[in-house]
């Protein structure tokens, strides 16, 4: 076999529509555009336009206030943390993102993990996350174990 001689499998590529090229084509005259109108011409761009009458996003009341400064966080249960450990994902020594990262407990760590109380631990586990609930610096420090907030 020679490099002239590759060649996609049958059905792998499609031909362009040529539109415009002749009534016959399927797509001539009007290229699929339909008849006359604002939308057949060039250069349109309407989104949101309905004739005339006010568009709903600007009948609808506007609500609430959407902080562009919030943290998004990876959030991580003690019971999620408890099972990991009892599967032998986690070593409960030294945990840290990239160790959740690994155990698959997080996928994307996003601005930081936080840690949630939700269930319980019984190990004793030192965990490093970017922030934690009060409740679940106690439930781990009660069993035994110490959390650290990196910045």
């Amino acid at each position: 076999m020679k490099l002239n001689e590759l060649k996609d499998n049958y059905g792998a590529t499609k031909d362009r529509i040529r539109v415009g090229r002749g009534i016959g084509s399927g797509k001539g005259k009007t290229s699929g555009h339909g008849q006359k109108g604002q939308k057949a011409r060039s250069g349109v761009a309407i989104n949101g336009f309905e004739g005339g009458q006010m568009p709903i996003y600007r009948r609808l009341p506007k609500r609430g206030f959407k902080n562009p400064f919030a943290k998004q966080y990876a959030v991580v249960n003690l019971d999620t943390l408890q099972t990991a450990i009892d599967a032998g994902k986690l070593k409960a020594g030294n945990i840290d993102l990239t160790a959740l990262g690994q155990a698959g407990i997080i996928n994307d760590t996003k601005d930081g993990v936080r840690l949630l109380a939700r269930g319980a631990v019984t190990t004793a586990v030192s965990i490093s996350v970017n922030s934690a609930s009060k409740a679940a610096v106690t439930a781990i420090e009660k069993a035994g174990g110490k959390v650290n907030i990196i910045a």
